[in-house]
């Protein structure tokens, strides 16, 4: 029972940051606004990966999966601005925030939006009623397999290094929401936050060359963008390699 009212108790933390991260997006201005909601977002689906089965766990699993989906080219155009701000080129950086104050806008009417809340809400009284056994049995099988996934995915030269960074992401959120059920050494939960960081940076900067490939008022851009993909890219595999030598010592 100790271990379900942490649940709670963390849900409940989440709820209240994620909360007040949706009504800073009212305030347009707020750059940082949406990124803090899909980080919130991250920490309750990992909070729930290990919970599947659970009444309600996968309705609002899904909820907040969809949520993230909705947001995830707004932010991308919030990094791109932020990026574009970094060099001499205002018309295509205000061009985008026209743009992406429009997003926004449009976000702010997403059902969604105000149903999400709801739900998150509901589900620690269904959850106390349910009165799940073995939770914690359920939640360190989580996590061992989420280690051993991606022990494997590393060991694979060609594994996909968009799923490998959702697999890093994915690890490090749920080993921060159960640090006492954690099956990885705390310098192995440090190189995992590393890795993430070097993959984020990986993703950015891939995503930038996507995007100068197909938008012509980008191509300026081009060729430092794919150099700074390269640096990132090596930077990232270094992490990678440091982390799998800790996760499988």
């Amino acid at each position: 029972m100790a271990l379900a009212e942490s649940i709670v108790t963390q849900l409940r933390r989440l709820e209240s940051t994620l909360n007040q991260a949706l009504l800073r997006l009212h305030d347009i201005t707020d750059a940082e606004a949406l990124h803090d909601v899909r980080i919130n977002l991250q920490r309750i689906r990992s909070l729930l990966r290990p919970l599947r089965g659970i009444p309600g766990v996968t309705q609002l699993s899904r909820a907040a999966a969809e949520l993230g989906k909705i947001t995830t080219p707004i932010r991308d155009l919030e990094v791109l601005i932020a990026e574009l701000e970094q060099h001499p080129l205002a018309w295509q950086t205000n061009t985008r925030k026209t743009e992406l104050h429009s997003r926004k806008l449009a976000l702010m009417s997403q059902p969604l939006l105000t149903h999400f809340p709801t739900l998150l809400h509901a589900w620690p009284k269904t959850f106390r009623r349910t009165n799940p056994r073995h939770t914690k049995r359920r939640i360190a099988l989580r996590l061992s397999l989420q280690t051993k996934q991606l022990c494997l995915a590393m060991a694979d030269s060609h594994y996909d290094r968009h799923r490998l960074r959702l697999l890093v992401k994915r690890l490090r959120y749920v080993v921060d929401a159960y640090p006492q059920l954690s099956p990885i050494t705390p310098e192995a939960a440090a190189n995992l936050k590393t890795a993430q960081s070097a993959l984020g940076d990986w993703h950015d900067r891939f995503v930038w060359c996507q995007q100068a490939e197909n938008q012509q008022d980008l191509w300026p851009l081009l060729p430092e963008w794919q150099r700074a993909l390269d640096v990132a890219q090596a930077k990232a595999e270094k992490a990678l390699l440091s982390l799998s030598r800790v996760l499988n010592a």
